[in-house]
């Protein structure tokens, strides 16, 4: 796990840390006056009190986003009036935040406004969903219920042995922590019999012995199963954070960029001929043909010139799909120019229907006029991808991870296979739980079955999509042979290799 993972589940830490001091201190100057309004002050400023404390204080309900009073639960998590409002303007208005820090900025109470990017990110992080549908006041008795009933996985003690945040949990996991397990692991391997008799001697005194191997309660070993498990659904949610925040930027199909499009047809201009050919005439049959030619050639480059802006948008989406830019230039380039008619696809399957096509700028392309271009049983291919790919109602967020997943397909010439498998497969995990959380609320092994049934079907469509990136393919063979009566844009020549000039067939 990254150090971006780690820090970002860290801030609830040492939040509570400063504030058990505080705390301390507070509740000394309380024994002796117990009127004081410094006292109070401080009491309700630090309001996380110390579970050593004699005295069992009143605590609130942290927030899980930044430690703040929580006011009960907000997109399904426990959660302050700011962070509810930050994580709603923040999915309303679909904001693109950016990091200063890679990603390694602390959240709390303090200083939470400093980086949108990494308090987003958090929100993610720790469950925020606006699909979520628990909403209320905390309770009085959960306001009002002591720090050892609060939540364990954001409130901690003064006593670092007993902290349980993530970054802890990770850094202790490879050297033991305390020097009496290293102490017993070193006699382990020097003496074996007296390995044993330790061992003996720890059952027998419930391992308070001289030198016994301490007894890891069960309760140790479950809590450090579900700090591997927060790690690893931290890193998916990092995952779902960059990938929506790149489809959101450099997608124009989104739900807000199409929002009030105002669509107009493409009309092909009105040939010189304007009668009808005769089977018995050959010169008019002749025209005819000439003309049908003309207006495909027309369609293509008007089609090509609306396209080509998304070469650009693809190509800026992949470099922040997580890992592709570790991938070397050549992979990168096979994975854009053979995968970007099919990205491109399922970006346009929303503004698509069983008659026409909807571009960017709102013009749109009959049924007819695409199959003048290409051919009727391939249309019907593309219409029918499109449909089965809108029946499932993906969100935009989640119509990022499946493009993404596209993008990373094995294809022909790549010379590190499994490393673009196993991005391919840290996407699908990650739409994955994103269509399980969006589309089957958050409660249970019926809603994971589910969620398993719904990215099944969602991943049926990648197959489908590929074979019609293979047959768009041979169908361009037309340009290529005919591209010297074409005037395409040069970025759409260059992505599907058509030849803009001599030098281009040497």
């Amino acid at each position: 796990m990254d150090s971006v993972a780690i820090n970002g589940m860290s801030p609830s830490n040492h939040t509570y840390s400063c504030s058990s001091s505080s705390s301390r201190n507070s509740s000394n100057n309380s024994s002796s006056s117990s009127s004081n309004s410094s006292s109070n002050s401080n009491k309700q400023h630090y309001a996380a009190a110390d579970s050593n404390s004699s005295t069992p204080a009143k605590s609130f309900v942290p927030c899980k986003v930044c430690g703040d009073k929580a006011s009960g639960y907000h997109y399904g998590v426990t959660s302050c009036e700011g962070c509810k409002g930050f994580f709603r303007r923040s999915i309303q208005k679909q904001i693109e935040y950016r990091c200063l820090r890679d990603g390694k900025c602390l959240v709390i109470r303090l200083n939470r406004n400093r980086c949108q990017y990494c308090r987003f990110k958090k929100c993610l992080a720790v469950g925020m969903s606006r699909d979520s549908v628990r909403y209320g006041r905390v309770p009085k008795r959960s306001r009002e219920r002591g720090p050892e009933d609060s939540v364990p996985t954001t409130t901690t003690t003064t006593t670092s042995t007993t902290t349980t945040g993530v970054q802890q949990l990770t850094s202790s996991a490879g050297t033991g922590n305390n020097n009496n397990n290293n102490n017993n692991n070193n006699n382990n391997n020097n003496n074996n019999t007296s390995s044993q008799n330790n061992n003996n001697n720890n059952n027998n005194n419930n391992g308070q012995g001289g030198n016994a191997m301490p007894r890891i309660p069960p309760s140790a070993v479950a809590e450090a199963d579900q700090s591997d498990t927060d790690v690893k659904q931290l890193a998916v949610y990092d995952v779902i954070l960059q990938v929506s925040q790149a489809h959101h930027a450099h997608c124009g199909f989104t739900e807000e960029s199409t929002r009030g499009l105002i669509r107009k047809p493409m009309i092909i201009p009105a040939s010189d001929s304007s009668q009808p050919a005769s089977p018995e005439d050959p010169e008019a049959a002749s025209s005819t043909a000439e003309t049908v030619e003309s207006q495909r050639i027309w369609l293509w480059q008007q089609f090509a010139t609306r396209v080509t802006p998304s070469v650009q948008r693809v190509v800026e989406f992949a470099k922040r799909v997580p890992g592709f830019c570790d991938l070397s230039q050549d992979d990168q380039l096979i994975l854009i120019k053979v995968g970007f008619f099919e990205v491109w696809l399922s970006h346009i399957s929303k503004m698509t229907t069983d008659s026409s096509m909807t571009f960017e700028d709102g013009t749109y392309i009959t049924r007819q006029q695409m199959e003048l271009m290409y051919e009727p049983d391939f249309v019907a291919a593309l219409m029918q991808f499109t449909s089965s790919l809108n029946a499932h109602q993906l969100t935009d967020a989640e119509l990022g991870l499946f493009s993404g997943a596209v993008l990373l397909g094995e294809r022909a010439g790549l010379n590190d296979v499994k490393a673009v498998q196993r991005l391919q497969d840290r996407l699908l995990e990650a739409l994955r739980v994103q269509t399980s959380r969006n589309h089957n609320g958050t409660g249970g092994e019926a809603a994971s079955a589910s969620g398993c049934a719904s990215i099944s079907g969602v991943s049926q469509r990648i197959p489908e999509l590929r074979a019609l990136g293979a047959r768009h393919a041979n169908l361009l063979d037309w340009f290529r042979r005919n591209w010297t009566k074409l005037k395409l844009p040069p970025l759409f020549a260059e992505i599907f290799d058509i030849p803009k000039c001599e030098e281009d067939l040497q």
